[in-house]
């Protein structure tokens, strides 16, 4: 446990697995257990469409309750109000799991340029970041498009300035690898600027549009230079003074932020449980995390993921279809910070000993765009021609394809043990013009592709709880 009374915290970024994923994998040809599964799955298929809360309940989550950061009221209502709904759908071993969250406040941000025009800029604290003095840092701003520029320039040139990280993401569809190259700067753009003497940090927001909102996420301050205030610009804005710099114009500008890290707080993995019938202390976790960040109302992160959980455990519930084994829904704490407070503690308080076993977990935190089926890792071949079997039982939805290699970053933890583990595989083309930012909010999340996640899920959740055999575990556990 990190103790509660650390004022920094060096977090440890964590990208979906998806992205360590190789080439994606056909479906084989159809065997035994879709055979045996085929009517269960076509069931759940038409309960998700008719009977599904999915998207009142995302509405009830992200509207009623809102933004979700760790240590804040809405994180706290959240948990209440997903313990409350599990009781009332009738799941068992409803509770929380306290966890130690790390506790971040944003606080007021203001930024504008002064030179060569006097103009707002619009800027938003990147996670974690420390604030600037309260009347604000003014500097001259010097504009790099790579570690490698930045290291290059003349101590000088830097020192005493604003350093600017002006890193377009390219946008992917079956990846996220356009992300992967461009969050580098986020999370360590701060300390290479400060280890050249910045006295602050901006990057272009990490982000594919649009371009006026700006995207937040965490930093990543390393321990052998002095932290410096680190934010978020617009694409647009980033673009403009990357222009004026190119042009020759001296560009300075001013930046104000309130933020402040507090002492951990108490916060909590939410968990319900469907228990087996035959073999209730073989689990399969199903999951997201709960907490979000403050600009929008987290529904595609990862609101969404915790409500196709919640929703997988009450309709099988409702349709009778209770596996040989226990499926337990986790509600991740704290997973945007970095630290993985929730996969970790759930990990630690829940390994393979007092009677329980985990033979699987399954995540969603990759957005609600079209599936194309899921990513994995941690099982044998022939575990993996058992998952491309249950796939062919999700050619409805067009989520056929196993991508082997991966899982997803709450559920790390556990794979990193052995439990093998899925995680939810959409095209992620549209998902970063929403990721972190004010337009991840219900507005951007299609109810049908919601309903098709749900559905995916808990065909996968379902059947991998019932079968006679669990997945074998690639370490032979």
């Amino acid at each position: 446990m990190i103790p509660a009374a650390m004022k920094r915290t060096r977090t440890v970024f964590v990208i979906p697995l998806l992205l360590l994923a190789t080439q994606p994998v056909r479906i084989a040809a159809q065997s035994d257990l879709a055979d045996t599964y085929r009517s269960a799955a076509r069931r759940i298929m038409t309960a998700v469409r008719e009977e599904g809360r999915q998207f009142d309940r995302l509405v009830a989550l992200c509207d009623g309750i809102g933004p979700r950061l760790p240590g804040s009221e809405g994180d706290r209502a959240s948990r209440d109000w997903c313990e409350a709904t599990m009781r009332a759908d009738g799941l068992e071993n409803v509770r929380q799991e306290m966890v130690h969250v790390p506790h971040w406040v944003r606080g007021e941000e203001e930024a504008r340029l002064v030179l060569p025009a006097r103009r707002p800029l619009v800027v938003t604290a990147l996670g974690g970041s420390v604030g600037t003095d309260p009347e604000g840092i003014e500097a001259d701003v010097v504009v790099v498009s790579d570690f490698e520029e930045l290291a290059a320039l003349p101590r000088e040139q830097v020192s005493g300035r604003i350093v600017l990280f002006n890193v377009p993401m390219r946008r992917t569809d079956r990846s996220m690898a356009g992300y992967g190259e461009a969050v580098a700067y986020r999370t360590g753009g701060p300390s290479a600027a400060s280890r050249r003497g910045a006295v602050a940090c901006l990057v272009r927001s990490v982000g594919t549009g649009p371009a006026a909102n700006p995207h937040t996420g965490v930093t990543q301050y390393a321990d052998d230079t002095p932290p410096i205030p680190a934010a978020a610009l617009t694409m647009a804005d980033a673009g403009a003074l990357a222009r004026l710099a190119a042009s020759g114009e001296r560009v300075r500008v001013f930046l104000r932020l309130g933020a402040r890290t507090l002492p951990h707080a108490e916060g909590a993995n939410v968990i319900g449980e469907l228990p087996g019938w035959e073999h209730p202390e073989e689990v399969v976790v199903i999951g997201g995390h709960l907490d979000s960040w403050d600009l929008g109302t987290g529904a595609h992160d990862d609101a969404a993921g915790c409500i196709m959980a919640m929703e997988t455990a009450r309709l099988l519930a409702a349709l009778d279809l209770r596996p040989r084994r226990t499926i337990r829904v986790v509600l991740f704490a704290a997973e945007e910070m970095g630290e993985l407070n929730g996969g970790v503690g759930y990990a630690i308080r829940h390994s393979d000993s007092g009677g329980e076993r985990h033979v699987a977990a399954i995540e969603s935190d990759a957005g609600v765009g079209p599936l194309y089926g899921f990513s994995a890792g941690g099982t044998t071949e022939a575990g993996y021609e058992s998952l491309r079997s249950i796939l062919s039982l999700l050619e409805p939805l067009g989520a056929t394809e196993l991508r082997i290699g991966g899982g997803g970053p709450d559920i790390g933890p556990l794979a990193n043990r052995g439990v093998p583990a899925l995680l939810l595989w959409p095209d992620a083309s549209l998902y970063f013009d929403y990721h972190h930012s004010a337009e991840d909010v219900v507005e951007n999340v299609e109810p049908d592709l919601l309903a098709d996640h749900t559905a995916a899920m808990a065909i996968m959740a379902y059947i991998l709880a019932d079968m006679e055999t669990p997945l074998p575990r690639a370490d032979g556990g």
